[in-house]
């Protein structure tokens, strides 16, 4: 596995825009506001073209334009990291267009998003063996900083290799959005969050004691489920001959526009794609659209375990990661543990930190 270089005040991050674009508020508070942070804490920024386009149909501008501004950065020996500029919807047209031999043979570098970006995450991860980070895009960082984006700077600076979970979080049914008017706002954190453990007992999920001990050790690997069920079986899907070198994987799956029952269909996708052959662990985070739905007896819950509950691995449900604020940031593609413990998440990743490196 390719563990890109921590990054470090003086390098150059470039944002760009494989999906949407930052051309409406409050992305486009946000986004100056991010910039401003990032060179206060002492890098220079790129921001590319794609970053003020919305000409695109879906996406911020023609997907070979987002494609080779994408790869361009990515090859660019005057670039040391990349962070999306958001989220949104159509950006396997971009993937499609990217030439992934190329990113395989340039220097790795750290790429950073969620959601849709997993369009790009997953590939770099089972065609190039190249770590990445499933974190905030630029607009994340649109705000005043909280524990979760500082989580992930310190994560690309390499002044942690750890993460554990929040004890509150923002419940999408509680109206979160209308106390977020001011597109500056800080969280609205007004739920208490309660992991759903699970041990797989004779191919059955059973349920375990919020404050169970759960480990888990493998690989770090996957992200947004919307984005992976459609990746799945295209060329853009090289997981399971990555599975097959990689015996031992952790799932990080999550959820954004799925009902529950779209949902169990992703995951008997994936499963009947042979993905989940190596399973040591799944971790799965807060669905947004579906949080607390329940359709025809199948909700967030059952709509993973029954698929998955075959394999001999812990499953670990409501971890903060996903859609639903605030998350912990997950280093795709490096090796390390995951823990439950009080009722808490633990991320450890298997990567030196910077000041690690320099006192060897």
């Amino acid at each position: 596995m390719k563990i890109p270089p921590f990054l470090k005040p003086g390098d150059t991050i470039a944002v760009t825009a494989p999906s949407f674009g930052a051309t409406t508020e409050p992305y486009k508070t946000r986004f100056s506001y991010a910039i401003e942070k990032f060179r206060e804490r002492g890098y220079k920024i790129v921001a590319g073209k794609t970053c003020f386009k919305s000409d695109g149909l879906g996406i911020s501008s023609d997907p070979k334009v987002c494609a080779r501004e994408l790869e361009d950065f990515y090859c660019s020996e005057e670039i040391q990291c990349i962070i999306s500029c958001g989220g949104g919807e159509l950006m396997c047209e971009t993937a499609g267009f990217i030439d992934f031999s190329r990113i395989k043979n340039a220097p790795p570098k750290w790429f950073m998003g969620y959601s849709d970006n997993t369009n790009f995450i997953h590939p770099l991860l089972t065609l190039c063996n190249t770590a990445s980070v499933y974190g905030p895009t630029i607009t994340g960082f649109g705000k005043p900083w909280e524990k979760s984006e500082d989580y992930a700077i310190e994560l690309l600076e390499g002044k942690i290799s750890s993460v554990q979970g929040f004890k509150l979080f923002q419940n999408p049914q509680s109206g979160t959005e209308a106390k977020q008017s001011d597109p500056l706002s800080k969280y609205v954190l007004d739920e208490t969050k309660h992991l759903k453990l699970y041990k797989t007992i004779q191919g059955k999920a059973v349920e375990q004691s919020e404050n169970s001990v759960l480990q888990m050790e493998g690989i770090f690997a996957g992200g947004c489920l919307d984005v992976l069920a459609n990746l799945a079986g295209t060329p853009l899907d090289g997981t399971k001959q990555f599975a097959a070198e990689n015996k031992k994987i952790i799932w990080i799956l999550e959820a954004c526009d799925l009902n529950p029952m779209d949902i169990r269909r992703a995951m008997w996708r994936l499963d009947k794609c042979g993905w989940f052959e190596n399973a040591a662990g799944f971790i799965i985070g807060r669905p947004l659209a579906s949080y607390g739905q329940e359709l025809m007896g199948v909700n967030q819950y059952n709509a993973v375990t029954d698929i998955i509950s075959k394999y001999n691995a812990d499953i670990i449900m409501d971890a903060d990661i996903g859609h639903i604020s605030p998350v912990v940031p997950v280093a795709m593609g490096t090796y390390g543990k995951a823990e439950t413990l009080n009722g808490e998440i633990f991320l450890n990743f298997d990567i030196p930190t910077a000041a690690q490196n320099q006192s060897e």
